[in-house]
């Protein structure tokens, strides 16, 4: 039995590459649109595009998607929106999770270099390689400079797949940098089931299912300095573990 289910996930792996590769060509004239027009317009459009692409993968292949709770946040008001890091899915949910907001994401420098996805990518995230400090620093400004013109960001502050089998691994400054500089608040949001969905473990492990995500309550860093940032990033951590634990996350080993 357990080999029949390996062969099946592979087999459902392959049809949702398939897929994905698919709807990326239909869509493939509304991406070169965006990439004729100047660089925040055509990132804004390549964001409605792949939340289309993103609701459209989901439903050819069986995967739910719905919130638990209502968020909480202002429609008028800029985020840094922070998040767990667990599958290769967790891409995909960041567009199903922010709908009607202008949003840029930081996204790993390496996956600029698929081909065709590649350029997409390049275009709608700030990209970073976070082995060069003199790239951290420019991500990060880059991020600043999209809060100062009304666009929200998302970021990882694990940096790269929680392989630890505990709630969270530890964060990175830069997202709580930003808060700090810009005095915008930061909005946690929960991915619970992504590893279920496509585990980090393997790239052929895709299987149709729920995915749930949870907006948790954002912290206000008004009058905050830098000498407050570990202060703040224990804070966010603290949260997020918590409920990560609450709702049982499948990954968490005791």
């Amino acid at each position: 039995m357990r080999i029949l289910r390996k062969l099946l996930l592979f087999l459902f792996t392959i049809y949702g590459f398939a897929i994905f590769l698919i709807w990326m060509l239909i869509l493939m004239p509304l991406f070169l649109y965006a990439f004729m027009q100047e660089s925040i317009r055509g990132g804004n459009i390549i964001y409605r595009v792949c939340r289309f692409w993103a609701d459209a993968f989901f439903v050819m292949t069986g995967i739910s998607y719905y919130n638990v709770g209502r968020p909480t946040y202002k429609m008028n008001e800029e985020y840094i929106f922070v998040s767990n890091h667990i599958s290769y899915l967790d891409i995909v949910m960041m567009m199903k999770v922010i709908r009607k907001r202008k949003i840029r994401i930081l996204g790993k420098a390496e996956m600029t270099k698929i081909p065709i996805f590649g350029a997409i990518y390049k275009r709608g995230t700030v990209s970073v390689d976070r082995s060069s400090v003199k790239n951290r620093l420019r991500s990060i400004n880059e991020l600043i400079e999209f809060l100062r013109r009304k666009i929200s960001v998302f970021i990882c502050p694990e940096g790269t797949f929680n392989t630890s089998h505990r709630p969270l691994k530890s964060f990175y400054d830069g997202a709580f940098r930003i808060a700090i500089e810009t005095q915008k608040p930061i909005l946690p949001v929960l991915f619970l089931d992504t590893y279920d969905r496509l585990s980090y473990k393997s790239i052929f492990s895709l299987n149709p299912g729920k995915c749930r995500s949870v907006f948790l309550e954002p912290t206000d860093t008004t009058g905050l300095s830098l000498h407050d940032l570990p202060e703040l990033k224990k804070k966010i951590f603290h949260q997020m573990e918590t409920a990560l634990i609450e709702y049982k996350a499948t990954w968490i080993q005791k």
